[in-house]
């Protein structure tokens, strides 16, 4: 017998036959002898129409009241998919976030979980119960419903785990698991059986779309197994693990790409202690994330600063920066948001020589430029230009060995 989480997204959820097969997946890991809770996504869709009501309504709405709305659902969700395991001959209760409780702090609208109450929920499966629990939700310290924001769902489910001291999380998604690059890219893209938590965690950061960075990082911390599924095939997934699990280590893991990047240099900017913490502190001030940096060698007493930040963030990066101009005194800003963030990741690289050089020299001889190169221990990253993303993540592909038969 094991404890498993199932947490079943928008897609899985998205109408009465696709919550059917639902209820037909949970009730064949209860007849396998499992305690089973399920954490659910809202309908696709629902979530962004709901969204879409309260900024129509007012732009500068009270968050407390966006989350009562948008947090109905899930609500939804929880209360169909009970009938549906009840219909089916399974035992099943839905639980809101603040019925469980699932306590978070009183951010509404990006709330982090702060602890959960998993007694009565072991109590109900060891009783055979299947609690269906509400992703993406959870109570604030003002006694009022909240959410989490991006990858909430995928949150929740990790965190009750872990709450529940499950055995492992399944995620359900409209993909099959984890593989070496995004196969609609590349067709030859290998699914991987197996994958660190910081390799998964590099690649959720840096734009692979399979994992929210939120959960990863929350599985790693409290060694969370968690495995990545399709809710629609019937084959086994990729479990994202401890590092020593991984008999086997690859150089490279896989490849992923962001689109949403913008380019931003800073010309002239004076080359004086502070002025890096100036510049960036402005930014951070106005929830601007800063990427990639590269400074240039200093020239006359000046400098070059080149960074990278979401494209959405580009129009309110430019005018901080223009509103601190006189405290800076640079001389320019240049602004490009046709770029690409191409990265390689894996866990052997810090065994194995060479692996920059290849990722470099594969870019040459296919023509493409580096504009801003960044690394970890696991990770290189490049910045190029968008219309050569295909090309480079299919070149690296091939050039790391990570072509399937």
């Amino acid at each position: 017998m094991a404890r498993i989480v199932m947490k079943f997204g928008g897609t899985s959820m998205a109408d009465l036959d696709r919550i059917r097969n639902v209820a037909g997946r949970v009730k064949r890991e209860v007849e396998g002898g499992n305690e089973v809770a399920v954490v659910v996504s809202a309908m696709s869709g629902t979530t962004n129409r709901l969204v879409g009501w309260c900024q129509e309504l007012s732009p500068l709405h009270d968050a407390r009241e966006y989350d009562a709305v948008v947090a109905t659902g899930e609500q939804i969700t929880t209360g169909l998919l009970a009938i549906a395991l009840q219909h089916a001959g399974v035992d099943a209760r839905s639980w809101q976030g603040w019925q469980v409780p699932i306590q978070t702090d009183g951010a509404h609208g990006k709330a982090r979980i702060a602890a959960i109450e998993g007694a009565e929920l072991i109590r109900r499966m060891q009783a055979g119960q299947v609690p269906v629990v509400a992703g993406f939700q959870g109570l604030g310290p003002d006694n009022r419903v909240t959410t989490l924001g991006r990858g909430g769902p995928d949150t929740s489910a990790v965190a009750l785990a872990a709450a529940l001291k499950a055995d492992r999380c399944d995620i359900y998604t409209d993909v099959d698991g984890v593989y070496t690059t995004d196969p609609r890219i590349v067709p030859k893209a290998r699914k991987l059986d197996k994958i660190s938590y910081e390799e998964m965690l590099e690649l959720a950061s840096v734009g692979a779309k399979v994992l929210q960075t939120r959960s990863v990082e929350l599985a790693m911390n409290e060694r969370v197994r968690v495995q990545v599924l399709s809710s629609f095939a019937d084959m086994p997934g990729t479990l994202v693990v401890d590092e020593d699990e991984i008999v086997e280590k690859e150089i490279v893991s896989g490849i992923a790409y962001s689109r949403d990047e913008a380019k931003i240099t800073v010309r002239g900017v004076p080359d004086r202690p502070g002025i890096a913490a100036a510049m960036f502190g402005a930014l951070a001030a106005q929830n601007v994330n800063v990427d990639m940096i590269v400074q240039n060698i200093s020239a006359d007493g000046m400098t070059d600063m080149t960074f990278t930040v979401g494209t959405a963030d580009l129009p309110r990066a430019r005018s901080t920066l223009a509103d601190v101009q006189p405290q800076l005194g640079y001389a320019e800003i240049l602004a490009d948001p046709n770029v690409s963030k191409i990265s390689v990741v894996g866990v052997g690289m810090r065994s194995h020589a060479g692996v920059a050089n290849t990722m470099f020299r594969a870019l040459a001889d296919k023509a493409i430029n580096i504009q801003v190169i960044s690394t970890s221990e696991i990770k290189i990253s490049v910045l190029i230009a968008s219309d050569y993303t295909e090309l480079a993540v299919r070149a690296l592909h091939t050039a790391y060995g990570l072509d399937g038969p």
